[in-house]
């Protein structure tokens, strides 16, 4: 009897029990629903926040450039903006043109090919304001040239978002020490240009503000990660610019846009108040470059970096000002040349430019050298992707939450999501067939303890050493290599990851010539 009201008693909560886990089970089903709608309000409130900023200081410089044009008609803006950088600052520092009216007509060229090509983040309007102090700097080796600043570079006042939501509304409380200097200088920065979310990518495009485009043909990217100063610079927009380069960021963008970059070895120009989404990891180094038309303007932007206030400021940037001595020398060299590194082949155009060049080098009296790489599968592998993202990419990652996954970006961050047991089992299985991508997914799992970590960082000091010392074997002055190119189609380059231009930057690539 006792038995059968225990059931009757089951059967008549069972209802209730049902309809409270269903209930229970909608409600937090709705809640999961909310959070996301809350989530995704909340991105594109950061996104139109991103954008708003952007367009509004987009328009005042419209403005100020109209108002300019009024006040001074006859100024020649398109005459100004051909000129080459030298000749830039020579008429500047000989009175004959101002820097105002240089800022005007980069400022109007700048409004004109950001409209067809969406290279800009950001319009310094503070730029104008710094007209009034600029004859402090009348001594400069830059008085009075409009430069352009990569979205990184720290900005008093001004967002550097490196393309992701978090770090929206975070303005850089003092300018960080390139722009300090380059203001020292007399260089007046009057825009920041776009980048790919993350910066870990040679495409240009992020949820913030759009894709840029290449500015001689709109189908194909400008290259990443200084892809919008490629773009500005090779629009004319700008006469020179900073970028940064962990793996071709400086070079690539110069390549597709047909303008010149240096990536300088690794503190060689103090990193002090740039951005970055994976700040912290020590085996692949970063370094601040400029990027120009030519070569002499890089020259000249190196000069003027290579100073006693960047020592000062940045006691860590090892105090040696530029050589023009051996800039400027007439010596023959001795070149190492690789025209296939044995792991990336060069385009039919790429090898037919390199080859016209070492024609052109060997005619003018210098030797060349045959030159490999050592073990250049393994250090891709094993030093730069592992050194990278020796974490498993979870700092990157974690810039990329709470906000969408750019397309440029989506095929290549598709393997650093999976789960490490899963990158682990498919790098075994597919070692026979694939040995490459079995490698890669390897090296995407990162370092498993500090110990590991250490061993990895010797690992790249040992290989620093090899490479070095073959050079020296050689008695090569300077390496010739081809360089990236032509420009990809746009979001192709996410899918194409093996492109980053070794070597580690721990060995000193400023004695590196890419065609």
């Amino acid at each position: 009897m006792e038995r059968t009201n225990t059931e009757f008693s089951l059967s008549e909560m069972d209802p209730t029990f049902m309809s409270v886990l269903a209930a229970t089970a909608c409600g937090g089903a709705a809640l999961v629903l909310f959070m996301r709608y809350c989530n995704r309000q909340r991105m594109k409130v950061k996104i139109r926040k991103a954008r708003s900023r952007r367009d509004a200081s987009v328009q005042q410089a419209e403005q100020a450039v109209q108002q300019f044009s009024t006040t001074k008609p006859d100024a020649e803006n398109a005459r100004i903006v051909s000129l080459s950088l030298t000749e830039l600052t020579k008429r500047l520092q000989e009175g004959s043109l101002s820097p105002e009216e240089a800022l005007h007509a980069y400022m109007e060229k700048a409004l004109e090919v950001n409209k067809r090509l969406n290279c800009a983040t950001d319009i310094l309007l503070e730029s104008r304001e710094q007209l009034s102090n600029i004859e402090n700097c009348r001594d400069g080796l830059l008085y009075g040239v409009p430069i352009s600043i990569k979205d990184n570079v720290g900005y008093k006042g001004h967002d550097s978002t490196c393309g992701v939501l978090c770090k929206v509304d975070e303005p850089a409380e003092e300018d960080c020490v390139v722009v300090t200097v380059l203001k020292r200088q007399g260089a007046i920065p009057f825009i920041k240009t776009n980048i790919p979310q993350g910066l870990l990518n040679y495409d240009c495009s992020n949820p913030l503000f759009g894709q840029s485009l290449n500015p001689h043909n709109l189908q194909k990217t400008p290259g990443g990660s200084s892809g919008g100063e490629g773009a500005l610079i090779g629009g004319g927009g700008s006469i020179l610019g900073i970028g940064t380069d962990i793996g071709g960021s400086i070079r690539i963008p110069s390549s597709f846009c047909g303008i010149c970059g240096f990536k300088p070895t690794s503190n060689r120009i103090s990193l002090r108040g740039l951005s970055s989404c994976c700040r912290g990891q020590k085996s692949v180094l970063s370094a601040v470059g400029p990027m120009a038309r030519d070569v002499d303007s890089l020259a000249l932007c190196m000069k003027a970096l290579l100073c006693e206030d960047m020592f000062a400021l940045d006691p860590t940037v090892p105090p040696m000002p530029f050589d023009d001595k051996a800039y400027l020398s007439t010596k023959r060299l001795r070149i190492g040349y690789c025209e296939n590194d044995g792991y990336l082949m060069p385009s039919p155009s790429m090898s037919r430019a390199f080859r016209e060049t070492r024609e052109l080098l060997e005619k003018a009296g210098h030797t060349f050298v045959p030159f490999t790489p050592p073990r250049i599968a393994y250090a891709m592998h094993e030093l730069i992707v592992k050194g990278l993202l020796a974490d498993g990419a979870e700092t990157l990652l974690s810039n990329l939450k709470g906000g969408p996954v750019d397309p440029c970006l989506m095929a290549q961050i598709i393997p650093y999501r999976l789960p490490h047991w899963l990158k682990k089992t498919l790098s075994v299985i597919l070692r026979p067939i694939l040995p490459r991508i079995s490698a890669s997914l390897s090296a995407l799992c990162g370092v498993s303890s500090v110990p590991d970590l250490w061993r990895q960082h010797a690992s790249v000091e040992d290989y620093t050493h090899e490479f070095i010392s073959e050079w020296q074997r050689l008695k090569m002055d300077v390496l010739l290599c081809p360089m990236l190119g032509p420009a990809f189609n746009l979001n192709y380059c996410g899918k194409l990851t093996c492109t980053v231009h070794p070597p580690p930057s721990t060995v000193p690539v400023d004695l590196f010539l890419s065609v």
